[in-house]
């Protein structure tokens, strides 16, 4: 590619149609071994609840599920999404993890619910607490992995002095513009919600804040890619995640569906997908690897997190390999 940029993994751990969680657990452990080996830097896991077709609505427990199966990718939270918790609660997972597999935990943090309001309901018992709350939270959850100070009557146990790399996530301005005020690293969730990509990242960049955290603004942003032998291969790949976003937006999530290369959504699918997975590259490795590096050379990311949901576990590990091959991934 046309320039060395890491490369890392984000799973939303798929429940197949007809599989079970037990199922995409293991393939998701499977899909990290395969990560490590070839070179990616992260392997994160998000936040869903109350999704028929995704298996980590537990993710620190699943956080721990890959990090106890690898030994060198960095794991973490692509991510928590913050309102749902205390942060006090979140700074003892996160310390405990970091405890268990020291140098190899990152928490990425949301201000979105990942969910219908109705599940927010049941996951907080109330909706009193807001996501005009989320700075304030996200201050909280810092301080909790400072070192205990004498005479600090809450303390995060474990958690008081561990290193957890802190990210903010978004899908707009709003994280762009906390995560340069805080000075902490911002992932941009381009994958499904791309409209304020190049504004977010702009405004990230220029308000960035030096911090103890991060000298320099540094950005990642979130890609779809399914690469195969052929165009024709990986397009019918493709059809998955197409079927299952339209279903997702049509109010009926759903397991991820098999592939199906007559697809063709109505025009109000279409839109949707022309919307949501406008940042995908799909195709062989040629059209793969001069999809990723315009994507680059638009974006001028530090780092491209990539979603892959591909409904043949083989074909979504092999999917990560052509990539890694086409950017010349180091080993680890």
């Amino acid at each position: 590619m046309a320039r060395m940029t890491p490369l890392s993994v984000l799973d939303l751990s798929p429940i197949l149609q007809g599989g079970d969680a037990a199922q995409s657990l293991g393939n998701t452990l499977d899909l990290a071994r395969c990560a490590e080996r070839l070179g990616y830097r992260r392997y994160w896991l998000a936040e869903h609840h109350n999704m028929p077709g995704i298996a980590s609505a537990a993710t620190a427990v699943v956080i721990g599920h890959v990090a106890g199966g690898t030994s060198t990718i960095r794991v973490g939270a692509g991510g928590i999404m913050l309102p749902n918790h205390a942060p006090l609660v979140i700074a003892e997972q996160f310390g405990t993890l970091a405890s268990l597999f020291p140098g190899r935990i990152d928490l990425g943090l949301g201000r979105a619910p990942g969910t219908d309001q109705l599940t927010a309901r049941a996951l907080r018992r109330t909706l009193a607490a807001s996501v005009d709350d989320f700075p304030r939270d996200v201050i909280e959850l810092m301080g909790y992995f400072r070192p205990a100070e004498p005479g600090q009557v809450v303390r995060a146990t474990p958690g008081a002095g561990l290193d957890v790399p802190v990210w903010i996530l978004g899908s707009s301005l709003y994280g762009a513009q906390l995560a340069a005020a805080l000075g902490l690293p911002y992932a941009f969730a381009s994958h499904f919600a791309p409209a304020e990509l190049d504004a977010a990242l702009a405004v990230y960049r220029a308000r960035f804040q030096p911090s103890e955290h991060l000298t320099r603004p540094y950005a990642m942003a979130g890609i779809n890619v399914v690469a195969a032998s052929t165009d024709e291969e990986a397009r019918a790949l493709f059809t998955s995640v197409q079927q299952a976003f339209v279903a997702l937006r049509s109010g009926r999530p759903g397991p991820l569906p098999p592939p199906d290369p007559g697809f063709r959504p109505d025009p109000g699918g279409q839109a949707v997908l022309d919307h949501a997975l406008a940042c995908a590259v799909v195709g062989s490795p040629g059209t793969v690897k001069r999809g990723v590096e315009a994507f680059l050379e638009r974006t001028q990311a530090d780092e491209l997190i990539v979603t892959t949901q591909v409904f043949d576990h083989a074909a979504r590990v092999r999917s990560y390999e052509i990539l890694a091959e086409a950017a010349g991934l180091p080993p680890p």
